[in-house]
C-alpha cells in the first residue's frame, strides 16, 4: 500500500511540503481475514520541511486514519485488542486474541489498558460509597458510584475518612451521600461535604437490627432451652398417636395399591367372559401390553423394593437379648460385639439402638428424651427469625415454642414486636411513629441498637423516607472483585482503576 496525496503536512508547523526526501517500508498488523493474520506493508515517504523557522527538517508522512505514529498495528486492531484487554485482562485476553488470529502478549494488553485516558466524569449529585476488599479482613479500598447514572465514579486505594473527605473537597457539588452504618464514611462526609445530606442504607439497618435481636436471644438462652423442652414434652405426649396415625404418603400408596388391585379384578372378570385382550384394553382404557402382562403374571406388578440384607441381621438376636436384659447403651453393645470378634462399627450399633429405642414401648422419660433430640432448641439466629416471622409462616411446633417462650421471657416478645414495627417502617418508607418507637426501644432489649440510631439519627430518618440505597454499589463491588481475580497478581491499584473506570 502507499498514499496517493502529492504532499504531506509537517507534524510540528503543519505546513505542507512536496519535497520528497526518501521512502521506507512500514509494516502494520491488521484485523484478521478468514481466520488468518493480516499484515499491511505500507510504502511511506519522507519529506523535507520547507518552513525555514521549523526545527524539524525531515519528517515522515502521517497516516491518521490508519495507524498512530510509530505504531506496529492499525488503529482498528488496536481498539479491538484494547477491548479484549478491558473485558478479560492480560493473560486471558492474550489467549483469546491468539484464537481470533490477533496475537498479542498479555503485557501489551495491560499497557493498552494503562494508556486509556479516563475523562473526568461530572460530579454526581447522589453519591454512593462503600468498601471493597483487596484481601478480606486485611486491606480494603473505597468505591464511589453515581446512583442516579448507575456507574462507578472513582476507586480509592484505601478505606479512610481522610481520603474520602479529600475526594469530596476536590469534587464539590455532592448533595446526598448514601453509605452504610460505618462511622468512618460519616466522618469523611462531614469533613469533605458538610452541606451534603447523609442517608444510611436500609439493608444495613435491618442487618444491625437482626444482630441486636440475636444478642437479645443470647441473653435468654436458658428460656429458649426451657421452651424447647416444653415443646419436646408436648410432642412426647402425642407420640403414640402420631405413630399409629397413617401419614398422607402411606394413605396415598394404599389407595394406589387398592385401585391397581380393583383394575386387575375387572380384567380377570372380562377375560373370563371371553373378551379379547384388545377389547379389555379398550374397555378399561389401558394399554394392550399391560393387560397381557398382568394376566400372565397373575396380578399387578408390585413396585415395593425388595428387602435388603442388613449388617446386623446375623447378630440381631444377641443385641435383642442384651437389650431386654437392660443394656441400652449403644457404645457398650458395640464393645461386647467387638470382644466377640464381630467386624462392625460403633456407628452401626448406635443406629440400631436408636431405632430400637424409638420402636420399643419405652418409658415416658425415654420418649421425652428421644423427642427432645428430634426438636432441639433453635440457634440464636433461628430463634430471632421465629420471633420476627408472621405466625402463618410457622408450623404448629414452632408456634407452640413461641407461645412457651413468651410465657417464660415476655421481654423477648416485646422486643420482637418493636423489631417488626421498625422493619415495617423501613419496608414501607415512612417514619410515622419513629420517635415513639425510639423511646420504647431505649428501655427494651434493643437499647444498644436504639443508641446507635440516636448517634446516626439524621441518616436513619433519611433512610426511612428517601429512595436511595447502596444496593447498586454492592453490584459494582462484585464486578470489581471479578476483575481483580481475573488479573491474579497483576491487579495493582492503577490497573484495576483503569479497567473499572474505562468500562464505566
Amino acid at each position: 500500500m502507499h498514499t496517493t496525496s502529492p504532499s504531506a503536512a509537517c507534524p510540528l508547523c503543519h505546513q505542507p511540503s512536496a519535497r520528497l526526501h526518501s521512502r521506507y517500508r512500514r509494516r502494520l498488523a491488521d484485523l484478521p481475514w478468514q481466520g488468518r493474520t493480516v499484515e499491511l506493508q505500507v510504502r511511506v515517504r519522507r519529506f523535507r520541511c520547507t518552513n525555514m523557522t521549523c526545527s524539524r527538517r525531515i519528517f515522515a508522512e502521517r497516516l491518521p486514519t490508519v495507524a498512530m505514529p510509530k505504531a506496529r498495528r492499525t488503529s482498528r486492531l488496536y481498539d479491538t485488542q484494547q477491548s479484549l484487554g478491558l473485558a478479560m485482562g492480560g493473560a486471558p485476553g492474550s489467549r483469546l486474541a491468539d484464537k481470533l488470529a490477533m496475537p498479542v502478549s498479555g503485557a501489551t494488553l495491560l499497557r493498552m489498558i494503562r494508556a486509556i485516558v479516563i475523562e473526568e466524569p461530572p460530579t454526581p449529585r447522589v453519591l454512593g460509597v462503600d468498601e471493597w476488599a483487596w484481601r478480606k479482613g486485611q486491606t480494603y479500598g473505597t468505591i464511589l458510584c453515581d446512583l442516579e447514572q448507575g456507574h462507578v465514579v472513582d476507586l480509592l486505594p484505601d478505606r479512610s475518612a481522610g481520603s474520602f473527605a479529600a475526594w469530596l473537597r476536590q469534587h464539590p457539588g455532592v448533595e446526598i451521600v448514601v453509605r452504610d452504618r460505618s462511622g468512618l464514611y460519616a466522618d469523611g462526609a462531614r469533613q469533605g461535604a458538610p452541606a451534603a445530606r447523609q442517608t444510611a442504607d436500609r439493608w444495613h439497618l435491618l442487618r444491625n437490627l437482626g444482630d441486636a435481636m440475636r444478642s437479645a436471644v443470647d441473653r435468654h438462652r436458658g428460656a429458649v432451652r426451657s421452651a424447647a423442652r416444653q415443646v419436646a414434652g408436648h410432642l412426647a405426649e402425642h407420640h403414640d398417636d402420631r405413630q399409629t396415625k397413617p401419614t398422607s404418603e402411606q394413605a396415598r400408596l394404599t389407595a394406589k395399591r387398592t385401585a391397581r388391585q380393583d383394575l386387575y379384578t375387572e380384567m380377570c372378570r372380562l377375560h373370563a367372559e371371553g373378551m379379547t385382550i384388545s377389547g379389555i384394553a379398550r374397555a378399561l382404557a389401558v394399554s394392550r401390553q399391560k393387560v397381557e402382562r398382568w394376566l400372565k403374571s397373575g396380578g399387578p406388578a408390585t413396585h415395593d423394593k425388595p428387602a435388603q440384607p442388613k449388617l446386623l441381621d446375623e447378630w440381631s438376636g444377641i443385641l435383642e437379648r442384651r437389650w431386654l436384659e437392660g443394656c441400652r447403651n449403644g457404645t457398650r453393645l458395640w464393645r461386647e460385639l467387638r470382644d466377640q470378634g464381630v467386624p462392625i462399627s460403633a456407628t452401626t450399633v448406635k443406629r440400631w439402638a436408636t431405632a430400637r429405642r424409638l420402636r420399643g414401648a419405652g418409658t415416658p422419660e425415654v420418649i421425652t428424651a428421644t423427642t427432645a433430640g428430634r426438636w432441639k432448641a433453635p440457634s440464636s439466629r433461628r430463634c430471632a427469625w421465629l420471633l420476627t416471622s408472621a405466625p402463618e409462616k410457622l408450623d404448629a411446633d414452632e408456634r407452640k415454642f413461641i407461645e412457651h417462650l413468651g410465657q417464660i421471657a415476655p421481654s423477648l416478645i416485646q422486643t420482637a414486636t418493636l423489631a417488626n414495627a421498625f422493619t415495617m417502617m423501613v419496608r414501607n418508607h415512612h417514619d410515622t411513629g419513629f420517635e415513639a418507637w425510639l423511646e420504647a426501644a431505649r428501655v427494651s432489649e434493643l437499647q444498644s441498637f436504639a443508641e446507635g440510631i440516636d448517634r446516626d439519627g439524621t441518616a436513619v430518618r433519611a433512610a426511612l423516607t428517601e429512595p436511595w440505597s447502596t444496593s447498586p454499589v454492592e453490584g459494582h463491588i462484585n464486578r470489581v472483585k471479578t476483575i481483580k481475580r481475573q488479573m491474579y497478581g497483576r491487579a495493582n491499584y492503577d490497573l484495576l482503576r483503569q479497567r473499572v473506570l474505562a468500562a464505566a
